[in-house]
């Protein structure tokens, strides 16, 4: 097993380093930016309008966590797939979802990408290859397995990314299936979105042995822990990953050591932790600021160019705003479509 953590894999002593981010083109580290920002902003403007009561139910904000799954996009290719939890939105954008059906899901209207009728937590796109969004926690680690048996035996040479939270690490069915996994060798990733807080109580607190990605070595899959706050750092790592499932040798475990900057959910008052605490991560690992400090420093960009890509973010989340307030709720007919349910014979 491997025995990894990207953090270690820097230049030796006494080298000179190229500055970070000095051998990737401009385009693709604005794209990173662009993509992040997005999340960010489309997660604020949720959060405001589940403020004002148009966004019922759950609503679990994924600001912080940025970097983790557009990192992993970077890394993936047209026809892999992606599953998740709950805290989906970010998930959703990252592989290209219409901004505009994604909000008009969480305010249960017409025009979302469930008819209105998933919400927050339960979002699909086949055209996107994106599986959800699962309320239950952990039930979509299984699920991800299956979708990469299915892309196994059909030697298509696709990759399937299977996302779930340090809470979720505990469960049974995670366990079942990296013995499912490596025991048929399937191309899949399993993602922990470490945010060290699960839904209110801390990793240290709640799990004896808190390096998780290494709990795979029991089943033989290979891993490594990673900087969840760096995009580049999450992308080079989903290389890896992506390469070894690629190349037949089943499943990989990245174990991306993140932050959640608001509570688990919008109703809760995260009084775990200090402001103190939330505060030193935005102003000293913060992934947006990160990046734009290599496109400033590295003079890929300049204030004005970022200036404008903040002005279309800004623009785009406004406009998901507008249709998901003026697209109609559904009509009471769609009660009774997308029911997959025999009905039972009738008695004589």
């Amino acid at each position: 097993m491997a025995t990894r953590k990207t953090s270690d894999t820097g230049p030796a002593k006494g080298s000179n380093p190229a500055p970070k981010g000095s051998n990737i083109p401009a385009d693709e580290l604005k794209h990173y930016y662009r993509e992040m920002l997005l999340i960010r902003r489309f997660e604020e403007k949720a959060g405001q309008l589940y403020g004002m009561g148009l966004i019922g139910g759950f609503c679990h904000l994924y600001i912080g966590q940025e970097a983790v799954v557009v990192g992993l996009e970077a890394a993936a290719e047209e026809g892999d797939k992606r599953v998740t939890s709950y805290r989906d939105h970010g998930h959703m954008l990252a592989c290209g979802m219409d901004p505009k059906g994604v909000m008009a899901e969480l305010t249960g209207r017409e025009g979302g990408y469930s008819k209105g009728k998933g919400g927050s937590m339960h979002m699909f796109s086949k055209e996107k290859h994106f599986y959800g969004g699962h309320g239950i926690v952990g039930a979509q680690v299984p699920i991800g397995a299956g979708l990469a048996f299915a892309d196994k035996y059909l030697e298509n040479g696709r990759v399937t990314f299977s996302y779930f939270g340090d809470g979720a690490a505990n469960q049974g069915q995670v366990y079942e299936t990296y013995n499912m996994a490596q025991l048929w060798d399937l191309p899949v990733v399993f993602v922990i979105e470490n945010n060290q807080y699960a839904m209110g109580t801390s990793v240290q607190r709640s799990t004896k042995s808190p390096s998780l990605w290494e709990r795979g070595a029991a089943y033989g899959i290979k891993g490594e822990e990673v900087d969840g706050m760096d995009v580049l750092a999450v992308k080079e790592a989903g290389e890896r990953a992506v390469k070894h499932c690629r190349e037949g040798k089943g499943p990989y475990i990245l174990e991306i050591k993140t932050y959640r900057y608001r509570g688990h959910s919008m109703s809760d008052p995260a009084k775990y932790r200090s402001r103190e605490e939330v505060q030193k991560m935005r102003e000293e690992r913060d992934p947006i600021e990160q990046i734009r400090q290599v496109l400033l420093s590295g003079q890929h960009a300049t204030e004005d160019d970022l200036k404008a890509i903040d002005k279309e973010i800004k623009e785009i989340v406004n406009e998901s705003a507008e249709f998901s307030k003026e697209s109609p709720e559904p009509a009471l007919e769609e009660l009774w479509t997308d029911i997959y349910a025999k009905e039972a014979p009738q008695e004589a």
